[in-house]
């Protein structure tokens, strides 16, 4: 059965590059799929030509709304927009990916037609086959098991960007976060245990990133780095304060 309306949201940070291609996949995997598809692409003040590409865009991609930040948040308070920004239209189903393109546009379809077959409130897409630096595929999973040990149970990829909402449950967990979380899917997959939502796991392949920048910008490195970069570090600890802060603390909300 086809949506009436289901919506994509994505955080982008200099992906110009890589937007073309992936926004196109996403269209041609996902419009069939519902009656009105819209692409929400919140860009969070990019360095490059990503809010000039993702206007170029939009006059042959139908659906899509290019946002562009009022300053630089970093990924999760810009992702944490992009979401509040698709549920401004209603959909039966919202689908967040990263703008880095490091999905299949058929594994996104596969994850929307398993929330549509099931009773799920949230689908997660579980990476496989992951490439990223050793470092960072050992802080996911040690992010996991300290989940783990909160909640009781293992929750697969616990930080996963690929995830379809249905709208009720996603509005929840947003009350739960504050605006300026870093690392609000983390938040977000724990707080969907404690609360008893239907969550499905969708296996997906991890693909490396679009466009000619390895890493990214987000790390302040142009190739990929043996050991954990100064940025990522300071970042992991701030992180680790947020989730004790927000989510472990006996108290906290969630």
């Amino acid at each position: 059965m086809q949506l009436d309306h289901l919506v994509v949201v994505m955080p982008a940070y200099n992906e110009a590059e890589g937007l073309p291609g992936f926004l196109t996949e996403i269209h041609e995997h996902l419009a069939p799929l519902a009656a009105r598809l819209d692409l929400v692409v919140v860009d969070d003040r990019s360095t490059d030509d990503t809010y000039r590409v993702l206007g170029e865009l939009g006059e042959r991609l139908p659906g899509l709304r290019a946002i562009r930040a009022d300053a630089n948040r970093g990924h999760g308070p810009t992702a944490l927009a992009a979401y509040r920004a698709g549920l401004e239209g209603s959909p039966d189903l919202i689908l967040h990916v990263d703008g880095d393109g490091q999905f299949h546009g058929s594994d996104l379809a596969r994850a929307v037609r398993a929330a549509q077959s099931t009773e799920a409130d949230v689908v997660h897409g579980v990476r496989r086959g992951r490439e990223d630096p050793w470092f960072r595929r050992a802080l996911t999973f040690g992010v996991g098991l300290v989940i783990a040990a909160a909640v009781g149970r293992r929750v697969p990829d616990v930080n996963t960007p690929l995830r379809v909402y249905r709208p009720a449950p996603l509005r929840e967990l947003l009350e739960l976060v504050p605006s300026d979380a870093l690392v609000p899917h983390v938040h977000f997959s724990l707080a969907e245990v404690r609360r008893g939502y239907v969550v499905r796991y969708v296996d997906v392949a991890s693909l490396p990133r679009r466009g000619s920048n390895q890493t990214g910008t987000m790390w302040g490195v142009e190739r990929p780095p043996k050991l954990p970069p100064k940025r990522l570090r300071r970042f992991a600890v701030a992180a680790a304060n947020e989730l004790w802060r927000v989510s472990l603390r006996p108290g906290a909300a969630g």
